[in-house]
């Protein structure tokens, strides 16, 4: 059994160009494994991971190696890394709902053939496809998902389209005996990690909360594209439904992406507020106030989902994995406090938990 995953990339946008650098950047310091869980997993190293093939549509990373396509324009997260030809040639696929009216805008759909998805995916002998196309590609994100049940691949879903948290899909990809993890990556330390874990300490330490919200500003075209309203439906849901999670009564809320400010670039900047009542009720507030490169803070959970999918594929578990999904996901199958996520997914690893 090779040692190696093989890993097939949906949208080769900032967050993919994160995974990939920071890959490369982990090889080469084994000694700095900072933003990781461990650096061995399961067996995996983070070199471990080679990416076979990718798939766009912007004409500005079709036909390229994606080692060029990952600083493509309109990508602008930070380079920590200088990625040496992959040999992986960034191939079109279909459209469908990935280009929003906005996106569209900014970027030009490549004018190249669509090549057949399952057919790459079999040729390539991926064992994973990760799914990093922009928020609100519900047809084209169940397209991708379609193709991993037709060739038996593995399937990780990083944005908030319902996959792996839906019963059908679940059974679908159980039925295949094939496996997937999601959905919507949820940072190393973002928004939602912080966001859920402050209400679950509020309420632990006997706080009431009576009101929060979360709003989100950034540069990159992920939020660009989240300037589409009816894209972010399922975006909204996910993030809201993390945090309402952490409390045992309703919370009056408002959570999600707020704006498009272009000097930020790859920059996000999160506010939360929290009112609530102490002690003989009275009054407590938070305001927060955090600044992270947003493509980064996600790649190395990302690296974590990818090797436990892996160990999960090595097993012979199929359907939605549990503690993958709760651990690295914002809408996972079952919602649960980031320390138990943890603890679950650990216990997964090391082969003491079945899902």
């Amino acid at each position: 059994m090779s040692k190696k995953i093989r890993v097939a990339i949906a949208g080769v946008g900032n967050c993919a160009s994160a995974l990939v650098q920071g890959i490369q950047y982990y090889v080469s310091n084994k000694n700095d494994p900072i933003g990781l869980t461990a650096y061995n997993i399961g067996g995996f190293e983070p070199g471990d991971i080679e990416f076979v093939a990718a798939f766009d549509v912007v004409d500005s990373k079709v036909d390229r190696d994606l080692s060029e396509a990952l600083f493509s324009i309109p990508n602008n997260t930070p380079k920590i890394y200088n990625v040496e030809k992959l040999d992986v040639p960034v191939r079109k696929a279909e459209v469908l709902d990935g280009v929003g009216r906005h996106l569209s805008e900014k970027v030009r759909i490549s004018d190249k053939p669509t090549v057949n998805v399952a057919q790459v995916l079999k040729d390539s002998k991926a064992d994973v496809l990760l799914n990093y196309l922009p928020v609100g590609s519900r047809l084209a994100t169940q397209y991708y998902a379609d193709q991993c049940l037709e060739t038996g691949v593995g399937f990780i879903n990083a944005i908030p389209v319902f996959i792996a948290s839906t019963s059908k899909w679940q059974q679908a990809f159980q039925s295949k005996n094939t496996a997937c993890a999601g959905d919507d990556v949820m940072s190393q330390l973002g928004a939602t990690v912080v966001h859920k874990t402050l209400v679950k300490l509020f309420v632990d330490r006997g706080i009431k909360v009576d009101q929060t919200y979360q709003l989100n500003i950034g540069g990159d075209m992920d939020f660009y594209n989240m300037l589409d309203e009816e894209r972010l439906e399922d975006k909204r849901i996910s993030k809201t439904s993390a945090v309402e999670a952490m409390a045992p009564y309703e919370i009056p809320m408002r959570i999600g992406p707020s704006d498009y400010v272009s000097f930020l670039h790859n920059d996000k900047v999160c506010y939360v507020y929290m009112k609530g009542r102490s002690f003989g009720n009275i009054p407590i507030e938070l305001d927060l106030k955090l600044r992270v490169v947003d493509a980064y803070n996600s790649a190395g959970v990302m690296i974590d989902a990818i090797r436990g999918l892996k160990l999960a594929i090595n097993r012979g578990i199929a359907g939605s994995i549990e503690s993958i999904s709760a651990y690295c996901f914002k809408h996972p199958p079952i919602q649960m406090p980031y320390t138990k996520a943890k603890e679950n997914f650990l216990e997964f690893v090391n082969g003491k938990r079945e899902r």
